[in-house]
């Protein structure tokens, strides 16, 4: 599974919280495997003119209680999505609008428990009543209850707080967060798979980029090659002439370019984030040191990323590396890579910030932990020359840190 149960349960007990809600898409599919693609797209007024534009997710609440089974609320005309999953414990709300008149076909086990769930007896006009339906069956009504208020439209708050009178209801958002920083195995593959995917299908897209070519055509090939191997497309970035980046103008390739190169897709549910420079002819001698000096510097991060060391650490070494080299215009940084293109910790300077809801509040340098899957990266921007880049992904071990996959990143690539 995703879902980082022993680790979730370690905050719990630590924040003296009794259950989670989760509310948004992300973290609904995080604590349950539920995806359903239209989820992170529709809103309240796309079905009931009028009404506001607040998310309306076909599932609205995964529970996770200390103690007992971890319960998911969901649309009747979309649990059937939830036939697989490791949450055995699935509510719906309203009508379930099937057509009864005929007799039943065969249905497999997994089929008939949600023909189950669609016909048990219940009376829950709203999603939110079937949360306060499942939290007072789990005798959680007046509980310590952590709700990821960051994905609650302010009707449901509203109603859940009516609902809860005698509860302590606390925002978990950023509680979640943390906890979603340190990988299961599951999550861990499902990473290294899209990683892997990314890497083969950026590779094979811009060694067919020729000068008096779209850059549109490479974007192209991509993704129809992350698509054969099963990914969803997320991102396909480029530096235009040094003076920034893009993903929407249709860039013709010259023989003189040199630019930025960042790329990712989504492999069930997980992302890669990576980058590198494409060149369409042998870079100057000037530009090479440049982009060894990012090599430098990201192998200064990686020596950094260490248990326990903060965060910080390694983004201090990267920029101490570029100015070595006489480099500052630059933004050398890192961040965790997961469910969301970017997850906890932020590599980057102690900004002296706090990460805090109604359970957590601690410094917003964080200590990095095993399991962490973290991206390091920088680029240079030389307007009418070029653009460098360089981003690669790591996973913390115990005694450091290690490619998550083999990205070469020696040379700016060159086709032909």
């Amino acid at each position: 599974m995703l879902f980082n149960r022993t680790r979730a349960q370690e905050y719990m007990r630590r924040c003296g919280v009794d259950v989670l809600v989760a509310t948004s898409p992300v973290n609904i599919s995080y604590f349950s495997d539920y995806r359903c693609w239209i989820d992170p797209l529709f809103k309240a007024y796309m079905m009931t003119p009028g009404a506001p534009s607040d998310p309306e997710p076909t599932a609205a609440y995964a529970i996770f209680p200390l103690e007992g089974e971890p319960a998911l609320v969901t649309s009747p005309t979309f649990a059937v999505n939830a036939s697989d999953l490791w949450v055995r414990d699935v509510h719906i709300f309203g009508d379930h609008g099937l057509d009864d008149s005929l007799p039943l076909g065969d249905l497999s086990s997994a089929e008939q428990r949600i023909f189950d769930v669609l016909h048990r007896p219940q009376n829950n006009a709203t999603a939110t009543d079937a949360l306060l339906s499942v939290l007072a069956a789990r005798g959680l009504a007046d509980a310590q209850i952590g709700i990821e208020m960051e994905g609650l439209s302010p009707r449901a708050k509203a109603s859940i707080e009516a609902g809860l009178p005698k509860a302590q209801i606390r925002d978990c958002s950023n509680l979640i967060r943390l906890v979603r920083m340190v990988k299961t195995e599951d999550e861990l593959s499902r990473l290294i798979r899209s990683a892997e995917i990314s890497e083969t299908a950026a590779m094979e897209a811009l060694a067919l980029a020729r000068p008096g070519q779209p850059i549109a055509d490479v974007v192209q090939h991509y993704r129809q090659q992350i698509a054969k191997d099963g990914a969803d497309f997320d991102h396909f970035a480029f530096g235009v002439r040094g003076l920034g980046l893009a993903t929407e103008p249709n860039y013709i390739l010259t023989d003189e370019d040199i630019l930025y190169v960042d790329f990712g897709c989504i492999y069930e549910g997980a992302f890669s984030d990576s980058g590198t420079t494409l060149t369409m002819r042998e870079p100057s001698a000037t530009l090479i040191d440049r982009h060894r000096a990012l090599r430098e510097c990201v192998e200064a991060g990686v020596e950094e990323m260490t248990p326990g060391a903060k965060a910080s650490a390694a983004q201090a070494a990267m920029w101490k590396t570029l100015n070595a080299h006489g480099i500052t215009a630059s933004s050398p940084h890192g961040h965790g890579l997961g469910l969301e293109v970017r997850d906890y910790p932020i590599i980057v300077a102690d900004n002296g910030q706090r990460i805090h809801d109604d359970c957590v509040d601690i410094p917003s340098d964080l200590p990095l932990e095993v399991n962490m899957v973290l991206n390091l990266e920088a680029m240079i921007s030389m307007p009418g020359v070029g653009s460098l880049h360089i981003e690669k992904s790591f996973l913390v071990t115990p005694n450091g840190s290690r490619p998550l996959i083999p990205q070469d990143r020696t040379r700016p690539v060159q086709p032909g």
